[in-house]
């Protein structure tokens, strides 16, 4: 909670805004959507919001009067800085550890224990070295879209057309998901492919996430 509230207390701290009543319409954090001014699928506001009240309107409410309570609260140490101090509470839990002579493992980007963090990075760079492989190999989103509809069975020609379930929206949904987590290739590249908008990219690559999962599908063996 207190996570939630100092990273959507930002744009007051930053002294982009001044007020909490502008803050309920500033487009540039999840507080708006945790309000139900506005609609992101991709954000998880019932699990928020279930941490003031069950009832919906009243955890709006909670969450909000919980925000206001916290505009006066400067940086705080314990929230910003590198992922192992705060996951451990900040330099005293930092100074714990090694006073028990463990040591973990640390990284400005990343929030939490030494192992995560490890796991974490250890994913990151077998994604780098599998996307550096593919461009190697001379893979391009042209190539892809050729392999994937090769694969699927539809023309390429066709790739702007509506489709749920189909053959086409299996071959949108593997160029998008290849394309953007495997080659790198930006989301307004994507959008512009399809003719759709961001938050239905989302759901297409998700589409194909699942769908290279469940079909075995790959670009590198």
């Amino acid at each position: 909670m207190e996570l939630v509230r100092y990273i959507h207390l930002n744009p007051l701290r930053a002294k982009l805004i001044s007020t909490l009543h502008e803050l309920d319409g500033y487009p540039w954090t999840g507080h708006t959507v945790l309000l139900g001014r506005k609609k992101r699928e991709w954000q998880s506001v019932d699990e928020v919001l279930s941490w003031f009240a069950p009832q919906r309107r009243v955890a709006m409410r909670k969450y909000r009067e919980f925000m206001r309570e916290g505009m006066g609260m400067g940086r705080r140490s314990d929230l910003t800085g590198g992922g192992l101090r705060r996951s451990v509470g900040g330099w005293e839990g930092v100074n714990a550890l090694r006073g028990m002579k463990e040591y973990w493992r640390g990284d400005e980007r990343i929030l939490g224990d030494g192992e995560f963090i490890s796991k974490v990075l250890k994913a990151a760079g077998e994604g780098m070295k599998r996307k550096e492989k593919l461009l190697r190999e001379g893979w391009t989103l042209d190539r892809l879209v050729a392999r994937v509809c090769e694969i699927v069975k539809v023309d390429p020609d066709d790739l702007r057309k509506k489709g749920r379930e189909s053959d086409l929206s299996r071959a949108q949904g593997l160029i998008a998901y290849f394309g953007y987590h495997e080659l790198g290739i930006r989301g307004s590249v994507l959008t512009q492919l399809f003719g759709i908008s961001r938050p239905a990219l989302s759901k297409t690559i998700n589409r194909g996430e699942r769908i290279a999962k469940e079909k075995n599908i790959k670009l590198l063996s």
